[in-house]
């Protein structure tokens, strides 16, 4: 038996040393950095072009009162009209920022209904704030948003597989703050 764990032992020894030192592991996967971790971002906005599955405006008031401030910050005035759109849902985004993120870099972030949205598939996210949890605001998202899930239905019946009130946009926030760290403190 100890010959058998020898050979074993010298096997191993031998593909080690014939691998570069890189390909065996990355330190950042053997240490941790005590007071270095991933940061929580969140954010709220709204996702627009969804082809009549957005929120209805009665169910969800906060829709409504988004896309009217929205619009005002762009010169249009909505007060006291009836809108009548399902094409925009307000939604919540979410991202990590990792500790070592420079301005500019790129993050994937998550965005899930808030109201009645059947579906986000096709939408595109407006820009939107992310804050950390000291409320400053870390990074910006916005882009098409890319759903795993689907919702079809017709006289006989419905279907849906998977979850189509949430999605992602791949690189979709752009970080504007870094998150300070002096390792020789």
């Amino acid at each position: 038996m100890r010959l058998v764990q020898k050979i074993v032992v010298a096997l191993i020894a031998a593909v080690l040393i014939g691998q570069p030192a890189c390909a065996l592991s990355r330190v950042k996967d053997l240490v941790n950095i005590e007071g270095v971790r991933d940061n929580a971002l969140i954010g709220y906005g709204l996702v627009v072009g969804l082809n009549g599955s957005g929120d209805s405006l009665k169910n969800a008031p906060f829709t409504q009162q988004s896309i009217q401030t929205m619009l005002e910050r762009m010169g249009v005035n909505t007060r006291g009209t009836t809108m009548q759109t399902r094409n925009t849902a307000a939604v919540m985004v979410t991202a990590k920022l990792s500790s070592f993120a420079a301005n500019g870099t790129a993050v994937d972030v998550a965005v899930s209904a808030m109201g009645d949205a059947k579906s986000l598939q096709g939408g595109t996210l407006l820009v939107t704030t992310l804050f950390g949890a000291d409320g400053q605001i870390y990074a910006l998202a916005q882009g098409p948003v890319s759903t795993g899930g689907f919702s079809a239905q017709g006289d006989a019946g419905s279907v849906t597989r998977g979850v189509p009130t949430s999605g992602r946009v791949p690189n979709g926030a752009i970080v504007e703050r870094e998150i300070g760290f002096d390792l020789a403190s």
